[in-house]
């Protein structure tokens, strides 16, 4: 027998003894970035967009409200994720009752979703051309027509394509979310890849990710195009 036939034998033979882990451990990533991704377009992107308003030479300048939102995406940006998630471990306790599991775990990753997709929309709503922002108000439009009769439309391509790029961020974020029981497809591949000396595991749980990001990366650049105005 070869090598690579003892190797895929023996990867054969492990996906077949922990395929329900293997399952359960895509669903609960599932649940991390859909729960994160939920937030980050509830809370980030108005977030974003209040940014966008509020900084110096905006359409609405409010130096309180931008230093306050500012403040938040940088500090949530700068600490380390596994300190982050072990310092908001009270939080936590508080708003879902347990420090440990799945729902947990979705907690930090919705506060990092939201700094990363607002301060994302910010810069995408900078790359509107200042004329957008002159026609609303030339037309009288209000604050909240003007985002979203203008401003949005403008910048859809660019805000999918930033939406792309922090699904992608939260899948790294989310392989280390073993820490607080969170499970997921990088707590697989340590548990009963590298921590058992199945390297097969390990190798696959990787295969696996990278075609989730492949697959999200396609999705959102195929979307992207499709909404964005310049390419039809």
């Amino acid at each position: 027998m070869s090598q690579e036939q003892g190797f895929f034998q023996s990867l054969s033979r492990s996906i077949a003894q922990y395929q329900d882990e293997m399952v359960a451990s895509i669903v609960e990533t599932g649940i991390m970035l859909g729960a994160s991704l939920i937030a980050a377009l509830l809370v980030g992107l108005p977030m974003g967009t209040w940014m966008y308003l509020s900084r110096k030479n905006g359409p609405s300048p409010s130096g309180g409200i931008y230093a306050v939102l500012n403040a938040y995406v940088n500090i949530v940006r700068s600490v380390p994720f596994l300190l982050f998630v072990v310092a908001l471990i009270p939080f936590t306790r508080w708003l879902v009752g347990t420090s440990f599991g799945t729902a947990a775990a979705s907690v930090p990753l919705a506060f990092v979703a939201v700094a990363l997709y607002a301060r994302w929309v910010e810069q995408t709503l900078l790359d509107v051309p200042r004329r957008v922002v002159d026609l609303a108000h030339v037309l009288g439009a209000s604050t909240f027509g003007m985002v979203t009769r203008f401003l949005y439309p403008e910048a859809r391509s660019g805000l999918v394509l930033s939406l792309t790029t922090v699904t992608i961020s939260l899948i790294s974020y989310s392989t280390i979310m073993g820490v607080v029981g969170g499970g997921g497809v990088g707590d697989f591949a340590m548990r009963y890849g590298y921590q058992t000396y199945e390297t097969e595991i390990m190798y696959t749980a990787i295969v696996i990710m990278v075609v989730a990001v492949m697959l999200i990366q396609a999705t959102g650049t195929f979307i992207s195009r499709r909404l964005d105005k310049r390419i039809r």
